[in-house]
């Protein structure tokens, strides 16, 4: 499902004087469906950069992310994200390349529900359907019904954390990846998006997450694939930078 080698990725970091920062070199990963591998090395290997690169949000300076967008149809040609066009991007986030961050962005004043079934409306589901799937997957994340009218910019970190999973995982996808889906959940939760995650892979979803929890990830990952800083970066001890850059 995923095929991506000999990618390269440098930040130039205009606000520090054009400092060059390689984050990095010749990585690659591959995936196939049913089958979740999980990112692990120390901070600043580049495991969120990879994982932003096999969304499509960054750039690769060098290299090929061959992407399968239907597992159903293996012969069918992969699309090389590296080089596909915004629209082609957009298409595929729609309803083949899945993404749950560490954070809810959402539209303000929105009700939750409706938040949730978005995902389903742009691929076409009768609103009626979608919004009673939505409900459905939110309250399996324990958000009572109570709170499906309201906006989720007042709820705790944990309540905001599963409105955002359960607006990825209320539909199928074929490929999903993770940026820490549990970091801010308590176990009973953190047993619940485990469960979530396994019935994606029982039903062919490729993955590719961070999981610095390592009990879940162990309970979910088939392999781990190491990363390491690139070995020429610059001394940098403002990294926290890095995203705004």
């Amino acid at each position: 499902m995923i095929a991506a080698d000999g990618l390269d990725k440098t930040f130039t970091l205009h606000l520090r004087g054009g400092v060059r920062l390689p984050v990095l070199r010749d990585a690659g990963i591959t995936v196939r469906s049913g089958e979740c591998v999980a990112l692990a090395g120390p901070s600043g290997a580049g495991k969120s950069t990879l994982l932003r690169a096999l969304y499509g949000n960054y750039r690769v300076d060098r290299g090929t992310i061959l992407i399968r967008r239907d597992p159903a149809t293996p012969n069918a040609s992969m699309i090389d994200l590296a080089r596909a066009t915004a629209e082609t991007i957009i298409a595929l986030r729609r309803d083949a390349l899945g993404y749950v961050s560490q954070f809810l962005r959402a539209m303000p004043r929105v009700a939750s529900r409706d938040i949730v079934a978005e995902t389903l409306l742009v691929r076409g589901i009768d609103p009626h359907e979608a919004h009673r799937r939505a409900a459905a997957m939110l309250e399996r994340l324990g958000i009572a019904p109570r709170l499906h009218d309201l906006p989720p910019a007042t709820f705790s970190g944990g309540e905001q954390q599963r409105v955002n999973l359960a607006r990825s995982f209320v539909a199928p996808w074929p490929i999903l990846l993770l940026d820490e889906p549990t970091a801010s959940l308590d176990a009973a939760n953190r047993d619940i998006v485990v469960d979530l995650i396994n019935d994606a892979k029982a039903a062919g979803t490729a993955i590719v997450g961070i999981l610095h929890d390592t009990a879940s990830r162990d309970r979910i990952a088939d392999r781990i694939l190491s990363l390491a800083p690139v070995a020429d970066q610059p001394a940098m001890p403002e990294r926290a930078n890095l995203e705004s850059a």
